[in-house]
Parts: C-alpha cells; sequence; structure tokens
C-alpha cells in the first residue's frame, strides 16, 4: 500500500486519500446514513398535504409528480390530512363528486381538496413500509450489535401478508382496507431492516478493521 502511495502523483495521492476518507466514514456512519434518507424520503409525502393546505401549491404538487413513479397513489388507498376523514373509500369519494367515472390513471391524479382534506403523496402501505424501515432502523442504532440477521425462510413469511393481501386486491378476488396495507406494509419493512442491516453491519465492520490492520 505504502509502495503504491509512493508511485502516485500528489494529486492522485489526495485524490486516492479522499476516497480512503469517505469510505471510512461511510463504514462508520452509515446506519445515520441510512436513516436519513429514510427519513428524508418519508417526510418528503408527509409534508406534501401541508404544503396544499397552507397555500403552497406549487411546492406541493411538485411532490406529488416527484412519488408519482414511485407509488400509484390512488386516493382510494392513501392517507388523507386536514380532513374530515384519515381514509374514504371509493365510494365515498364517487358520492363526493370527485372521482365519478375516472380511470384509473386519472383517479390517482385527485390529490384531495379543502373539503375532503388533502391526500399524502404515497399509498397507506407506503407509509407503513417506510415509517416500520426508519423506526426498526432506529432501533437497531441502540441496540444493533444484538441483532442476528433473519433467516430467509422468516422473511419470506413476514411476507406473505403483503403477497396474499396486494395479489387478491390485484386480481378483484376482494379489497383490501387500511388497516391490512398497513400492517403487510409494516411487517414488510420490519423483516427487511432485521434481513439486511445486520449483514451490512457486519460488512462494514470488516472495511472498517481492514482500515486499521493497514495502518499497524
Amino acid at each position: 500500500m505504502s509502495g503504491m502511495a509512493q508511485s502516485l502523483s500528489p494529486p492522485a495521492e489526495r485524490l486516492a486519500a479522499l476516497i480512503d476518507r469517505l469510505v471510512r466514514g461511510l463504514a462508520r456512519h452509515w446506519l445515520l446514513i441510512f436513516n436519513l434518507l429514510v427519513g428524508l424520503y418519508l417526510a418528503m409525502p408527509l409534508a406534501a398535504p401541508w404544503l396544499m393546505h397552507s397555500g403552497h401549491t406549487r411546492a406541493g404538487r411538485l411532490i406529488y409528480l416527484l412519488y408519482r413513479p414511485m407509488c400509484h397513489q390512488l386516493p382510494d388507498r392513501s392517507f388523507f390530512v386536514f380532513g374530515q376523514k384519515a381514509v374514504y373509500s371509493l365510494e365515498e369519494l364517487d358520492a363526493a363528486g370527485v372521482l365519478p367515472g375516472l380511470a384509473l390513471y386519472e383517479r390517482r391524479k385527485f390529490v384531495g381538496n379543502e373539503h375532503l382534506g388533502y391526500k399524502v403523496a404515497i399509498c397507506q402501505r407506503d407509509v407503513a413500509t417506510w415509517g416500520a424501515i426508519l423506526l426498526t432502523g432506529l432501533l437497531f442504532g441502540l441496540t444493533r450489535r444484538r441483532w442476528r440477521p433473519l433467516a430467509l425462510r422468516w422473511y419470506v413469511l413476514f411476507l406473505v401478508p403483503l403477497a396474499v393481501d396486494g395479489t387478491t386486491q390485484l386480481l378483484g378476488l376482494r379489497e383490501s382496507n387500511w388497516m391490512l396495507r398497513t400492517i403487510s406494509g409494516g411487517l414488510f419493512g420490519v423483516a427487511t431492516v432485521w434481513l439486511a442491516y445486520p449483514y451490512v453491519e457486519r460488512a462494514m465492520e470488516e472495511v472498517l478493521q481492514g482500515h486499521r490492520e493497514e495502518a499497524r
């Protein structure tokens, strides 16, 4: 390593040192970075209805537009804020005169109004999934050395409610509800952190250990 460093030009040495610091910083603070990114991803859809309600409609609609490729944003499967209710069925939205006869693609564009409130920019299941990932990630940070990776068979079991609820609704066999979407999404988020984060922690520890050995 030292011989390689001596053969580098000064600019290349500085670049190599910068990359080395970045790698070590990521290895030390990966969980903080992950949690901040997840928190930001979740915070923006939650901010969209507040922006609409407070009159900042251009900023609010921009968030809806940015998240549209990541989520179907169907209003009958989303949480609402600043309205009479937190959730509305398709029948209730039709009765309110906001969705009657609209195709699926057009339904997702409805963000709300002053009477019904404004929807969160991601659906109920996604709110539960990302919320669970954030909360479980924070818990992992408090007790990280006690965690062992979730066995793959248990991870698959955690996914069963999500698969059954989503597939049967997609096929038109039944209609899900906000509680089932929240539970299935939350289980998926918890299981994903439980499976992945212990492996990431182990990999980052190996990176730091390698740097410590090189420094000796």
